[in-house]
């Protein structure tokens, strides 16, 4: 992981100050730029954009327009030369760049709001943010009830980075031609019909809050998979109900959805229905194991999105945290796989 620059002058250290002071007012300009089909207009004009064709095409009033070009330039958004507007790099990747405009979507649409009780949720270790979309104990058990763009941007947000982990995965998890997979929180079930496109005859198990499960019967129904996979609605927290017995555990991005006490739960439920020959491959993105420092800043974010309004008490966690809390509840990491897609790491896991 890149550490960030310490030994930097006092004059940029207070200009980089500035500039967390107002990132609300820089986050919120780009929002409308995107918003108002700004950006759109830099697509089709490549040698810049004056202000009257900014204006005639977006159909922003001047006073608006104006406030918000001199925000995105200033904030390094756009620059102006010759009368003419340009998309700085910055600008670039945030109108083109598909990760960005789902991180930016996720934070807009899902966190932006709820942010505000985060003071809150530190003090009582509970999701106070998610109150501005409904009153559930978790953002899970309203998931299917959350506003259209809201529900839509946490989605886009969820599947971008396990999608793109989802070839190399398969290798991995299919390498001893399991017969039976467990996907515990399987979530709209997109790993499962993965699976099932992978392997002709592979069967599969999804573990999931009722509310998810609806959903993912109605997805394998339209994928005609309906007779090879099966559905146990629970939570897996509180149920006591045994496991269905698998040649396979999959969990993807789902245990850093729980504190450290209910992870240790979770998988001694988990040993508990396998046996000694049985897999277990847990997929994550451990903030610690990052090649690049907005890889880290990413997920140390995402961590204050599980504070505010997923939960209140879980995060991203570092490698070492994760392993040790496994390794208590009746696991031992038989193999690890890291720089799985863009962010992941993949535990190869057996019954200690």
């Amino acid at each position: 992981m890149n550490k960030p620059k310490k030994n930097i002058s006092a004059f940029d250290a207070k200009s980089e100050a500035q500039r967390i002071a107002f990132a609300p007012m820089i986050f919120q300009t780009v929002h409308c730029l995107l918003k108002f089909k700004v950006f759109e207009v830099f697509k089709t004009e490549k040698n810049g954009c004056s202000f009257d064709v900014l204006k005639t095409r977006t159909g922003i009033s001047a006073y608006g327009l104006q406030v918000l070009l001199e925000m995105a330039e200033t904030g390094n958004v756009i620059y102006k030369q010759n009368d003419q507007y340009f998309l700085t790099k910055t600008g670039y990747f945030l109108a083109n760049d598909p990760m960005t405009k789902v991180n930016f979507g996720f934070v807009q649409d899902v966190c932006y709001q709820g942010l505000f009780h985060l003071d809150k949720s530190i003090e009582t270790g509970r999701p106070e943010g998610l109150k501005v979309f409904g009153n559930w104990p978790t953002i899970y058990d309203g998931l299917s009830q959350l506003p259209e763009k809201a529900k839509e941007s946490w989605f886009l947000f969820d599947h971008f980075y396990s999608d793109d982990s989802f070839d190399e995965a398969l290798k991995i998890v299919f390498q001893n031609n399991p017969k039976h997979i467990l996907d515990i929180g399987g979530n709209t079930g997109k790993w499962t019909k993965r699976c099932c496109n992978y392997n002709a005859e592979v069967k599969m198990s999804i573990v999931d809050l009722p509310g998810q499960i609806a959903v993912a019967k109605q997805n394998v129904l339209d994928w005609k998979l309906a007779d090879r996979v099966e559905f146990v609605p629970c939570n897996i927290l509180t149920t006591t109900t045994q496991l269905p017995q698998a040649d396979v555990v999959w969990m993807s991005q789902f245990l850093d959805c729980f504190s450290p006490a209910e992870i240790k739960k979770i998988v001694k439920h988990v040993v508990e229905s396998i046996d000694q020959t049985s897999d277990v491959y847990i997929m994550e993105t451990f903030w610690d194991n990052q090649s690049h420092q907005a890889a880290s800043l990413s997920l140390a974010a995402t961590s204050l999105y599980f504070t505010a309004m997923a939960n209140g008490n879980s995060k991203m966690y570092g490698e070492s945290e994760f392993v040790e809390i496994l390794e208590s509840a009746g696991l031992k990491i038989v193999n690890r796989y890291n720089k799985v897609g863009i962010s992941h790491s993949i535990l190869h896991c057996q019954k200690n």
